[in-house]
């Protein structure tokens, strides 16, 4: 084999999956690899930074072996990963402890205590967000305050895929669209606040450099070159947080596109011309991985995952989820008045409220495992719908939304946000589920020099399927009428969600 290729990895919450791309997106071979998320408490979520290395490397030689490409045909290599994690670094670049993962649902107070000190305006004013539970900045306050010793000997702090650059190239780096979530970083300068940085005593020598999400930021060294089965000095680019690459994956770069992410969490994405601040408080700006534009975010805590735990509980067997979309098509739109609120892992857009659960609400005799497999789908698209409610409060109307994550493999799933939404769906002529992984490879041929841009790199590759999932009008109406229910619960319950969490179990 002789050819031009990339490497794109996505780190994941589940798992790492690195795919080998050739210089028109056309997938070569790909690989995926597990690791366990630890919680030693109810609500913690972390994970060790070594098992994702091992993993990184582990996927690495696979699609190398199995495509037969030789050291020298890896041009480039792009990182994606999970967004608001935290991994701590002694002097040596050696992890302090397990990382703080995006889910992690310690930090309520800690939040609350960065906005009695220092107040939401300063970060309004730099971040275009009031201080937020599940971003970095609180994760990193919680640490200094119930693990001061291991604060006291952190000389880095890194993003996930940035302790993977940091491993491949010795590098302590980032890049504009994952730094946005650390609330750290100056959104329309997009380079680090030294104002919130000096007012929470960070030195900014804790952080790494910060750069576009196309430009080189380190080359591969040769030991670790050598186990991975590629040239030494192989270029690494920027790359980008998990959602930013999947739009950069499916070519929603221009304005006017929008895309819905569904994995673990669910995500969706809107580009911005320019850096505007939700007024309403209920969804991100963030940078996208294109300079000089930004987009609208929220995220669903689990989408993904509220399926997975109903897959996982009640359909052990179900591995493809299969029987479950079966299930829940024989149901009918409103699942027979029945309602799931997918807040397992507390609720990022638009409550932000970590002490949130999840619940059925209207279950009784009647209902069936069928109408509950429907209500765990819609539930989750409703919270979906409750982030594009924001983002077009926002003054941004799609036309379309582009699909893509686990999620996008289900036909069912995929009308049924086209219902929900009132919107057409379409999908990337690709795997969807390898969006982030091309969006990584296609800023590492940028940063390269394969394409001029990343815009000139989208529209060389990226092409959409000729299926359309468009809305259907009497569906439509009845999910209009449950998502009125939808919306008004969490406000109901957020009180009692609160209660149970403080209850005294002994």
């Amino acid at each position: 084999m002789n050819r031009e290729t990339y490497i794109g990895m996505d780190l994941g919450t589940g798992s790492i999956k690195t795919v080998l791309f050739d210089r028109n997106g056309i997938e070569i071979a790909s690989a995926s690899a597990e690791y366990p998320v630890y919680q030693p408490r109810n609500g913690w979520s972390e994970q060790d930074p070594e098992d994702w290395f091992d993993a990184a490397v582990c996927t690495v030689r696979s699609v190398m072996e199995s495509s037969g490409a030789s050291a020298s045909d890896v041009k480039g290599i792009g990182l994606s990963g999970q967004m608001m994690g935290i991994v701590l670094l002694d002097g040596e670049g050696r992890p302090m402890r397990r990382a703080i993962l995006w889910n992690d649902g310690r930090t309520t107070q800690a939040c609350e205590d960065l906005r009695r000190e220092l107040g939401d305006d300063l970060f309004l004013r730099r971040t275009l967000t009031p201080v937020r539970p599940g971003l970095s900045a609180a994760k990193i306050r919680w640490v200094m305050d119930h693990e001061p010793g291991v604060f006291r000997k952190t000389a880095h702090i890194l993003l996930p895929k940035d302790y993977l650059r940091f491993r491949l190239t010795g590098e302590y780096a980032t890049e504009v669209s994952d730094a946005s979530a650390t609330q750290l970083l100056d959104i329309p300068k997009r380079n680090w606040s030294d104002e919130i940085l000096e007012a929470m005593g960070l030195r900014r020598s804790l952080l790494g450099t910060v750069a576009e999400s196309h430009e080189i930021t380190g080359c591969v060294l040769p030991d670790i070159a050598k186990i991975l089965g590629i040239a030494p000095g192989c270029p690494v680019a920027g790359g980008a947080s998990d959602n930013a690459a999947a739009a950069v994956g499916v070519g929603a770069v221009d304005e006017g596109s929008a895309i819905t992410t569904i994995g673990t969490s669910g995500t969706v994405f809107a580009y911005s011309p320019e850096p505007v601040t939700d007024t309403t408080r209920s969804v991100y700006t963030f940078c996208m991985p294109v300079p000089d534009a930004w987009h609208f975010m929220g995220s669903v805590n689990a989408c993904g995952g509220s399926l997975k735990w109903w897959r996982n509980n009640f359909y052990p067997e179900d591995r493809d989820y299969a029987r479950i979309d079966a299930d829940a098509e024989s149901s009918v739109p409103g699942a027979n008045r029945l309602i799931f609120l997918p807040y397992l892992n507390g609720e990022q857009s638009p409550h932000f409220d970590l002490a949130c659960r999840g619940c059925f609400i209207g279950l009784s005799s009647f209902h069936s495992k069928a109408d509950m497999s429907r209500a765990v789908l819609e539930g989750a698209t409703y919270a979906l719908r409750d982030i594009l409610s924001s983002i077009r409060g926002c003054g941004i109307h799609p036309v379309s939304v582009r699909m893509c994550g686990g999620g996008s493999k289900s036909l069912f799933w995929r009308q049924l946000l086209s219902d929900v939404y009132n919107l057409p769906v379409e999908l990337p002529d690709m795997d969807s589920s390898n969006s982030a992984a091309l969006g990584a490879a296609i800023l590492a041929m940028t940063g390269t020099g394969a394409y001029g841009s990343v815009r000139e790199a989208c529209g060389n590759i990226v092409n959409m399927r000729d299926e359309h999932y468009d809305p259907d009008p009497e569906r439509t109406a009845v999910y209009d009428r449950v998502y009125e229910v939808f919306d008004s619960l969490y406000p109901k319950l957020k009180e009692s969600f609160r209660e149970i969490q403080e209850l005294k179990m002994q």
